[in-house]
């Protein structure tokens, strides 16, 4: 249960004054349902009313607070002429200009012959300075509350301003003194303040330093947040490690059998991951191991040999893949090695059906099948394996935790190995896996041609079209890259299905479409096609980003690549120069270039290097846009940004790794109220496995 000290920030934001049941679903759109939600909701600029200079004095574009004897009042002569109001103070006169104003209303508000406070952004017109519709107007008492500095928030349609400033005053009202979590000691050396004057402090900026990431009271914030993130991940983690794991130690049979049947040499980061994952395995604890490598760097092969030491041992192993697409691929990757060694390995997903499936479903029971590639099927309720030893997850941001755990609850002590195809910089990945133990390919297997990548600005597309005819009268197998499905009338992106209309006017059944809104089976028929059959050139969108292994493909056009993320683009690049024939990738962009959509090209063209492409990707578009954060099973941050509080994220685990070895029930008076933290920031699921032991 949420502590009672939390329930009025838990109340829904319709419990503040002037948000009613209608205006509530805009505010919950904004910054989401709770009245918490809207202390997370920081301003990202100011405006500064303490300007108060004379009328002629008052530059252009700036914002004034001017004192001001009201005149005379003009009102239109047409509906579409503005109304003009003449006001002046002693150095001069102004004009103040509304457009559809009532003229009850202004009249009240700036009588004539009296004096007034207006403030807003000076214009000039016809030399002569004006102000049009005044953000504020007020009596001279009034004046010490105008000449004020008024925080900025990012807004949605529907909600004012003044609106949205009175529900944070009143959701700030609402906050209790809540217990303090931090180290006092970290507080005094850092200069933080407590709490809750940091998010007044947050949402009151005085000046641009206070909206920095770095200013005292956002730092102060953003720790709290990174600091009930690591403390729930190491919470679940302690709870995994309790949990009683097993001793797998093959005899090596299988795993020399392997070695001597590969087409191939293994690099050398592939016989360092294979070592460190057989020592873990052997451990009588249960093993959860991230495996990093870049596309094509060989991780298969590497979660192959962890699977035959599973199955050296009597148990099975099983390799999960997010899509059917991919599970094949898999299944087409290790079914022939494990062959060669007298190994079946079995496949399911969505489309085994019926005796099919059945028949699968019975082998993993009484334990005849021994591996197994699948996709989500594998972990649906009626699937039940004998003794299941390892779960080889792929991908597994594209996972959300629950199902990754249904996986591994389908045996006793399951090792665990994740792999991604998606280098994540060091930082973030402190944020999705904690301490979890990782091992990296950071090596390209033997024979690998580097991909020669050139950008080439839209407007040369023909260019590009005749180089493509070139390269497919050589014999290439061509990708072309599309952001949209079809074209939608608020963007001007190219769109697959009319670029696919276009190319195969001129390369006729040569060309194949494949994009998300298509049914599996007919992708995979358009992909197997490309693969070894008549399609030489295949349109798509970025659903062939993840595993998709066309050895034959040796040219990638990406159109319009500046509107994609550096991470994605690589995970692009990485479908071609995947056999011995060199390989080019041609990155279309559309003028003009902003400066970050420029150096995520340029770094396109300098390296191949997956793990240097996600640091710059993490520096240029910070954690919140990284792999688009929704997608990627990343954490989203609400107060933190990786990118700029890095340092403290270390801080945070260091802190959170003690307060677990001397007080890993929370029990303790900080402990009490590092649960309120988790609480907080809605760490659920971590203070659930507190209370169940």
């Amino acid at each position: 249960m949420r502590p009672p000290i939390l329930f009025p920030l838990f109340a829904n934001v319709s419990a503040l004054p002037g948000i009613g049941p209608r205006n509530a679903k805009l505010f919950e759109k904004l910054a989401g349902p709770h009245v918490v939600d809207l202390l997370w909701h920081l301003p990202t600029g100011l405006i500064d009313r303490r300007f108060a200079p004379k009328v002629m004095e008052a530059p252009e574009g700036a914002v004034c607070t001017l004192t001001l004897r009201i005149h005379k009042h003009e009102p239109p002569g047409t509906p579409r002429r503005p109304y003009k109001i003449t006001a002046s103070d002693d150095s001069g006169f102004i004009s103040l200009v509304f457009f559809h104003a009532h003229t009850d209303w202004l009249r009240r508000a700036l009588p004539e012959g009296e004096t007034r406070v207006v403030s807003g952004r000076i214009e000039r017109f016809a030399g002569r300075p004006q102000m049009t519709h005044p953000d504020h107007i007020g009596t001279l008492e009034e004046l010490a509350t105008l000449q004020a500095v008024e925080p900025v928030y990012p807004m949605t349609a529907g909600v004012t301003p003044k609106l949205l400033r009175k529900a944070v005053h009143a959701a700030l009202e609402r906050t209790p003194e809540l217990p303090e979590w931090q180290d006092a000691a970290l507080l005094q050396r850092r200069s933080w303040p407590p709490f809750r004057a940091a998010l007044q402090a947050a949402h009151a900026p005085e000046s641009d330093a206070d909206l920095l990431p770095t200013a005292p009271a956002r730092q102060r914030l953003a720790y709290d947040e990174l600091l009930s993130n690591q403390l729930a991940l190491m919470v679940i983690r302690a709870r995994q490690r309790k949990q009683a794991g097993r001793s797998l130690k093959g005899e090596g049979r299988l795993r020399q059998a392997l070695l001597r049947a590969l087409p191939f040499r293994l690099t050398g980061a592939q016989n360092r991951s294979i070592a460190e994952i057989e020592a873990e395995m052997a451990s009588p604890t249960r093993m959860l191991r991230l495996l990093q490598g870049d596309v094509g760097s060989g991780k298969t092969v590497v979660a192959l040999f962890a699977m035959l030491n599973a199955i050296e041992c009597g148990a099975q192993a099983a390799l999960m893949a997010p899509t059917e697409i991919l599970a094949r691929q898999h299944h087409a990757t290790i079914a022939p090695l494990a062959e060669r060694i007298g190994l079946s390995v079995t496949l399911l997903t969505g489309r085994e059906k019926g005796r099919a499936r059945d028949a699968v479903l019975a082998g993993l029971a009484d334990g005849s099948t021994q591996a197994i590639v699948g996709t989500h099927a594998l972990f649906q309720e009626d699937v039940a394996f004998k003794d299941l030893g390892l779960a080889v997850i792929d991908e597994q941001h594209r996972f959300g935790v629950h199902q990754r755990l249904a996986l591994a609850g389908k045996g006793q002590g399951t090792d665990v190995l994740v792999m991604t195809a998606t280098p994540i910089p060091r930082t973030l990945a402190l944020t999705v896996y904690g301490d979890m133990e990782s091992s990296r390919l950071d090596e390209k297997p033997p024979g690998r041609k580097p991909i020669a990548t050139r950008i080439v600005p839209l407007e040369r597309l023909d260019e590009v079209i005749d180089a493509v005819t070139r390269a497919l009268a050589a014999g290439a197998k061509i990708y072309w890259v599309c952001p949209l499905v079809e074209e939608s009338e608020v963007s001007d992106l190219a769109a697959a299905t009319e670029r696919h209309a276009l190319l195969a006017e001129r390369f006729g059944t040569r060309v194949g479409l494949v994009h998300g809104k298509m049914k599996g089976a007919d992708k995979d028929a358009v992909m197997q096609r490309f693969a070894q059959g008549d399609v030489d050139l295949l349109v798509a969108t970025t659903v062939i980003e993840v595993g998709v292994d066309v050895p034959a493909a040796t040219v990638m056009v990406i159109e319009h690549a500046e509107r994609f993320g550096l991470a994605q683009m690589h995970q692009l690049r990485g479908r071609i120069g995947r056999g011995d024939k060199p390989a080019s990738c041609l990155l279309l962009y559309a003028k003009p270039l902003g400066e970050t959509a420029k150096a995520r090209l340029a770094i396109m063209r300098e390296t191949e290097d997956g793990f240097r492409i996600a640091e710059e990707d993490l520096r240029l578009r910070g954690a919140g846009e990284l792999l688009g954060t929704r997608q990627s099973g990343l954490p989203e941050f609400r107060l933190a940004d990786v990118a700029v509080h890095g340092d403290l994220l270390a801080v945070a685990r260091d802190d959170a790794r003690l307060v677990m070895e001397r007080d890993a029930a929370l029990g303790s008076p900080r402990g009490q109220a590092l649960r309120v933290l988790l609480y907080l920031f809605e760490r659920d699921a971590a203070i659930r496995l507190l209370q169940s032991g």
